[in-house]
């Protein structure tokens, strides 16, 4: 097996440690009665499997972000995440935590762009070439339509919110791997807490994967109304189709039209309730 190869296993084995596996799994069952027996027997003594790293303490967000290693990450990233009280400070721990790689990558940390005061939050999937030069989400041709998608309910970026499930771009785009995932969410999940959104539109299978545990496609999923919980209370969610499917798919306006339909609808609802 080559270095590399080592590298990443170690990595991985350090992942599931700190999300909270601590027991691997035979394919042929193990007799614990056994094993118990034996140690009683030969005094062996047992290993503590219980012993995790621990993240470090947060003290000054900037030096405790940059002191995150990859073993800790999740969990260093959930406490940097809820120290925070505001977007700004939220901001400031997010282009200070090196707990990511994809950072190292990326031009710019894509936080978020509109405004944090209005009732809609979208969330995508993760920056692309143009959001990762400009530092903005859905500034590239998927974000005109998306643009031009608000302009049709008489609504633009000072009156929503829009941010991504990952802050740095991957590789040529591709799909947020789980590790990537399970360490750039508790800074989203922080982000929709002190947004506090009436309405919650999730832009394409990866945003409601990860958000709305939904692990089918997302032709199933859209236009059915989900519930996000928070620590204040559910959210209501809808799962839509992500604009850069649009673009691709044209004849799929139409669903996505009616899914923004029913969104304004809520939003209404929701005012004169």
């Amino acid at each position: 097996m080559s270095e590399s190869s080592n590298e990443t296993n170690i990595a991985m084995l350090r992942w599931l440690v700190d999300t909270g596996a601590d027991e691997a799994l035979l394919e042929i069952s193990t007799n614990r009665f056994a094993i118990t027996n034996r140690k009683q027997a030969t005094g062996e003594d047992t290993p503590e499997l219980s012993k995790r790293p621990q993240a470090p303490k947060i003290g000054k967000i900037t030096a405790s972000a940059k002191a995150v290693s990859l073993s800790t990450a999740p969990g260093a990233a959930r406490e940097l995440a809820n120290s925070c009280s505001d977007l700004s400070t939220l901001k400031a721990a997010l282009d200070g935590f090196e707990g990511c790689d994809l950072k190292r990558l990326a031009t710019n940390t894509v936080f978020a762009d509109g405004n944090p005061e209005g009732t809609i939050m979208f969330i995508g999937e993760a920056p692309g070439r143009d959001e990762d030069l400009e530092g903005r989400p859905f500034v590239g041709r998927a974000g005109q339509l998306l643009d031009m998608m608000l302009g049709a309910l008489a609504l633009d970026r000072s009156k929503v919110y829009i941010t991504n499930i990952l802050p740095w771009r991957p590789p040529n785009n591709r799909n947020p791997t789980p590790e990537e995932a399970a360490v750039c969410l508790p800074f989203l999940h922080r982000q929709i807490e002190l947004v506090q959104p009436r309405v919650l539109v999730l832009l394409g299978a990866v945003s409601a994967r990860h958000l709305l545990g939904i692990s089918g496609g997302i032709m199933r999923a859209r236009g059915n109304w989900q519930v996000y919980q928070t620590q204040n209370g559910g959210i209501p969610a809808m799962p839509t189709l992500h604009p850069a499917y649009l673009l691709r798919q044209p004849s799929a306006k139409r669903l996505a039209w009616r899914d923004f339909l029913a969104i304004t609808n809520k939003i209404e609802d929701l005012q004169t309730a």
